[in-house]
């Protein structure tokens, strides 16, 4: 039986604004903050996690908190995010939205096979709100976004790379994606390539954009840290790890979030991934009903609960 990923995990990107971050993605937005936590490898920056009613994976959508200057865009990073809705109904609910809170968007038309909207976040985190028809929202009953036009969750998620060959080969004969099919990338003339794995659909697409005539990016505020793929629980990893391992790639090996269990490793155009475990989720150590509400830390960072947060700014 092929090993095969589920579909995206969750997208870590970065901030240089953490409480305006947070009222834009639960505001503007209308996210459940489900997780306030903070970097497990910088315990002075904020982790912010943002997700559905119920923190669902493939839902999330997160953010480190670091200093930073704001990302000059370019190829070797993930160059938009996107973001599921239900229809088209909900694709012109959103545009007029996000117009009324002075959120600049593109028109509602198909790109890449699927009936989008492009909008940008006040630090510049490029987002495609995407139809998948076939999926519902499970809403946060608390967002001000009504409950049937709420973000379902993430995907499909755009890499930009100067060169094809690399990362398809990583893509297809080391993750068993499938490429289905491409499109000219209307922008600049590249063109961009269609990943699918394990069901398939929107929440299970990689789309990578090819255009060797971008400078390369530097990281910053409005950028993407990395792309987390799905997998269902530790044995599992264990064998993507072995796999990983096998094709003799550089990776961080079993690394414990608390939240989930993960495997780090670079595609060749220097992409940071993340394969991660769809268990024990976000309601680990808080309450379904009251997640995000307070400062969460896995019990390895517990016994420094004052020193870090003493590190912290205030998010209101």
């Amino acid at each position: 039986m092929t090993l095969e990923l589920g579909g995206i995990h969750h997208l870590t990107a970065v901030t240089a604004d953490a409480p305006r971050n947070l009222k834009f993605y639960t505001q503007t937005l209308g996210m459940r903050l489900i997780k306030k936590t903070v970097n497990q490898d910088d315990t002075s920056a904020y982790h912010l996690f943002y997700g559905d009613g119920v923190a669902s994976p493939g839902a999330d959508l997160t953010f480190f908190d670091f200093n930073t200057m704001r990302e000059q865009r370019g190829n070797h990073t993930v160059g938009r995010t996107g973001l599921r809705v239900d229809s088209e109904e909900t694709l012109k609910w959103w545009k007029e939205h996000l117009q009324a809170n002075q959120v600049s968007t593109s028109g509602i038309k198909d790109r890449f096979g699927h009936l989008s909207l492009d909008f940008e976040d006040f630090e510049g985190q490029r987002f495609r709100l995407v139809v998948d028809a076939n999926n519902t929202v499970i809403p946060w009953e608390k967002s001000p976004v009504p409950a049937d036009k709420q973000i379902i969750g993430l995907g499909p998620i755009t890499l930009s790379v100067p060169k094809l060959e690399p990362t398809d080969a990583m893509l297809t004969r080391v993750m068993n994606m499938r490429q289905v099919r491409h499109y000219p990338a209307r922008e600049r003339g590249g063109e961009t390539f269609v990943y699918e794995m394990g069901p398939g659909g929107p929440a299970a697409e990689l789309h990578v954009s090819v255009d060797p005539s971008l400078p390369n990016a530097r990281p910053g505020a409005g950028g993407v840290h990395h792309v987390a793929f799905r997998t269902p629980d530790q044995d599992s990893l264990r064998q993507w790890i072995e796999r990983i391992n096998g094709f003799g790639i550089r990776s961080s090996g079993e690394v414990e979030r608390f939240y989930f269990t993960s495997l780090y490793f670079r595609e060749p155009n220097g992409i940071l991934f993340e394969i991660a475990t769809d268990v024990p989720g976000f309601a680990a150590d808080e309450p379904m009903e009251s997640l995000g509400e307070t400062l969460a830390l896995p019990p390895f960072l517990e016994g420094r609960r004052a020193q870090i947060e003493a590190g912290l700014k205030p998010l209101v």
